[in-house]
């Protein structure tokens, strides 16, 4: 597979690790767009939000209970944070690979277009 995110996953490509469970990995953004910026994506390819299914939605609900852990970690869920995720191209989607961003550390712009 060519996929960008597979190969992170599996250490093919080196990443900035914040978590990794058997379900889901975050590491940091290499272009952040807030003092905090971590993409959480599950371990298993799903392309985007097209492709959650009954059977595999489950990892969505953890990759927001990783989502509210890392944010108490990283210090930003006091003052709020952001969970984005962008499906298909006309949304900002560059890589296929279903993924979560969580930004945070800053007053936020309330525009998102």
């Amino acid at each position: 597979m060519d996929c960008l995110f597979c190969k992170i996953i599996s250490g093919e490509i080196p990443s900035k690790k914040v978590y990794e469970d058997e379900q889901v990995y975050a590491f940091y953004d290499i272009a952040p767009m807030a003092p905090v910026h971590v993409l959480i994506v599950p371990k298993v390819h799903i392309a985007s939000v097209n492709e959650v299914t009954s059977e595999n939605s489950a990892v969505i609900a953890h990759i927001y209970e990783v989502a509210a852990k890392l944010a108490k970690e990283l210090g930003i869920a006091e003052n709020g944070y952001r969970v984005i995720t962008n499906c298909g191209a006309d949304a900002g989607q560059t890589v296929f690979h279903l993924h979560f961003h969580l930004l945070g550390g800053k007053k936020l712009r309330v525009e998102m277009c």
